[in-house]
């Protein structure tokens, strides 16, 4: 393996004409002699899908759970060739309501079969189609449709009562409804009175014609607009073209297939990242590509274990929020297994951790120890799990390396956004020493930093710091209708990211920080808040953390979300018999919690002015009901300090007294 995963393709250049600095344009060596291009004979996704038909019809594509008498039983699956065919006649459903190429088509509900015969009917006949999710906030499903004059929607079928209550708002752009299942007369009355006619997934199939010929397509024809919430105003459009869409998927599979082992037709990909999101769309149409086979979860989240447990994956997306829950069960089971089950774990897994820091692959670092004492916690996933992905937040340094060691299988965590089409960078899955990183860019990119004066960042320093910024074959083609806001993030052919990154000597990237959330305080001092947080969240008696500074004001304060069995000890510690909801509101608990939040912070190096005066605890997650985090677990900003305005003010009050 090389030492040094990047080459350098051009030099930096220093500030000028009210330009900052910006470092070196870096690639990723396994595309050093240029970037991955599209061959020419590629059009659109559609094609990928076509091509697995054509290989192996009767493979198993899409499956689910069954209910027999109120238990699910085993997965049942749909082949590519039935799939193929819904998907076919769908389309031509839709040419015969009136739909041309370019038309848009929403697509709203949570992952299932339905979802991905929707998006290929709309890739068979060169329609745009529009995820539409509620986790953006309440009024958002009806602000998509307007914005992006969707005229037909595929809706599941217990969302069709809230796409019926905003029809008063989109009547003039939305003409048909399909559910993905049934819909009742008084559903169907209530839609005709508003203009729109709404169609089961068995009528709608039957409007299809005998001509099944499709539209011809093009790579520069819009595969996707994809809202993003922002963690402030309106969800933007992200346009995805079909060139950048495709080679996202093909740039995936290039990097496995020089570093690790490409999927296949006998490998099973675990379906339950909302399909609204490009990280699952883009991996899900990688399956596709790769004649692979999806199985998806029932929609709860109390039964994930299981149906991953019944499913048995073989690649695993997650996100550190499931990932941490997974560890947790792993770390309870050693724990409840005795002593010497418990003596004989950690040593394997110290020893292990040894060889892996020494650069040996996951599976020749403890072979033995893999078969002894491995092969119990890698059925935590199924017990297959050959790729781990995790992406859409940070994950812990502890739960990656943990992962690695326990899981059986090599982990990449990656970056990107849904205006790079998802990876833009990826840590190789067999490089140990890209652990808390997120690796280096993929083979579509190029990157390099651009220096943040006012944040103390140099890109052109020996430890170049400073704004991620990309150029490549995978990025999109600007926000629908918003030309103000694509001038804002795309300058001189650049994307600008608004995360701060930092080369590693290997050539990887780590994320320190975010640009837009830095603030003053009264006497001037500057704080990247979110890099703050990141160090309070090691403290190991919280689980989220929003620090919050007002520039009136010379100190910060936070809102606190206590671990629940970590406050509940202490108080039985300290003969407090209060509920956790009562305790949150206890003041000695209060003051317990600051000054180990301060204990952490000072441990981390924050300076004085970094530690937090006060603090309210809140008993209840940070949640999207009340609109408080993006759906990819993201602080909405501006809505935490609406939300918790009494307890900001209040907290001011006690710290001055």
């Amino acid at each position: 393996m090389p030492e040094v995963y990047t080459v350098k393709v051009e030099e930096g250049r220093a500030a000028s004409n009210g330009k900052p600095s910006v470092g070196p344009v870096y690639r990723c060596i396994y595309a050093k002699d240029g970037l991955l291009e599209l061959p020419a004979d590629l059009e659109s996704p559609f094609d990928f899908f076509r091509d697995s038909v054509k290989r192996n019809p009767s493979n198993p594509m899409l499956g689910r759970r069954q209910k027999n008498d109120s238990k699910m039983g085993p997965y049942v699956w749909l082949t590519y060739q039935e799939v193929y065919d819904a998907a076919i006649q769908m389309g031509s459903a839709m040419r015969s309501r009136g739909l041309n190429p370019g038309d848009r088509c929403g697509i709203y509900g949570s992952n299932c079969p339905e979802w991905i015969i929707a998006m290929e009917a709309c890739n068979s006949s060169a329609v745009t189609y529009v995820p539409l999710y509620d986790t953006l906030g309440p009024s958002a499903v009806e602000f998509i449709i307007n914005h992006a004059e969707v005229s037909i929607a595929f809706v599941q079928e217990k969302k069709i009562p809230s796409i019926l209550s905003c029809l008063d708002q989109c009547s003039s752009n939305l003409k048909t409804i399909v559910s993905f299942g049934n819909v009742s007369t008084t559903q169907k009355k209530e839609a005709e009175e508003r203009g729109t006619s709404c169609f089961s997934w068995g009528e709608f199939l039957q409007l299809r014609s005998l001509d099944l010929d499709l539209p011809s397509k093009k790579k520069t024809d819009i595969c996707t607009i994809m809202y993003t919430s922002g963690t402030t105003g309106e969800p933007k459009g992200v346009i995805i073209k079909n060139e950048a869409f495709m080679a996202e998927v093909l740039s995936i599979d290039h990097i496995l297939f020089l570093t690790d082992r490409v999927a296949a037709e006998d490998d099973v990909y675990f379906s339950f990242l909302p399909l609204a999101h490009v990280y699952d769309q883009i991996m899900e149409t990688y399956c596709i590509y790769k004649g692979s086979s999806i199985g998806f979860w029932q929609g709860d989240v109390r039964f994930l274990i299981e149906d991953v447990q019944t499913l048995k994956p073989t690649i695993f997306c997650g996100v550190p929020r499931v990932f941490d829950r997974i560890c947790s069960g792993i770390n309870s089971k050693v724990s409840s297994g005795g002593a010497l089950q418990s003596t004989l774990f950690h040593y394997a897994y110290n020893y292990k951790l040894r060889y892996l820091e020494k650069g040996l692959p996951q599976h020749k670092a403890a072979p033995l120890f893999d078969k002894l004492v491995f092969d119990k916690t890698k059925q935590a996933l199924g017990g297959r799990v050959r790729i781990l992905l995790s992406g859409a937040a940070p994950l812990p340094k502890h739960v990656e390396e943990f992962l690695r060691i326990t899981s059986g299988s090599t982990l990449s965590q990656g970056y990107g956004l849904t205006e790079s089409c998802a990876g833009c960078f990826t840590a190789i899955g067999d490089v140990f020493s890209m652990i808390g990183t997120v690796g280096v860019p993929m083979p579509t990119v190029e990157a390099r930093l651009e220096s943040v004066p006012e944040m103390g960042y140099d890109a052109l320093s020996s430890d170049a710091r400073g704004e991620i910024c990309l150029r490549g074959v995978t990025l999109f083609s600007g926000y629908h209708k918003r030309q103000d806001l694509t001038e804002e993030v795309m300058i001189d052919g650049w994307f600008h990211t608004g995360d701060i990154g930092e080369w590693q000597p290997n050539g990887a990237m780590k994320i320190i920080d975010r640009k837009k959330n830095i603030f003053k305080l009264s006497q001037g001092e500057y704080i990247a808040v979110e890099n703050i947080e990141n160090k309070y969240l090691q403290c190991p008696l919280i689980t989220s953390i929003w620090v919050y500074g007002n520039s009136f004001e010379s100190f910060l304060v936070a809102v606190v979300v206590p671990e629940r069995k970590a406050l509940e000890d202490w108080a039985l510690e300290h003969n407090l018999t209060d509920d956790f909801k009562n305790l949150c509101d206890n003041l000695k608990a209060r003051k317990y919690i600051l000054d180990e939040l301060n204990s952490t912070g000072l441990k981390h190096q924050l300076r004085g002015f970094e530690l937090l005066k006060a603090v309210h605890l809140e008993p209840i997650p940070f949640d999207m009901e009340r609109d408080l985090i993006t759906p990819t677990f993201k602080l909405k900003r501006p809505q935490m300090l609406k939300y918790y305005k009494d307890h900001i003010d209040q907290l001011y009050k006690e710290a001055k007294v």
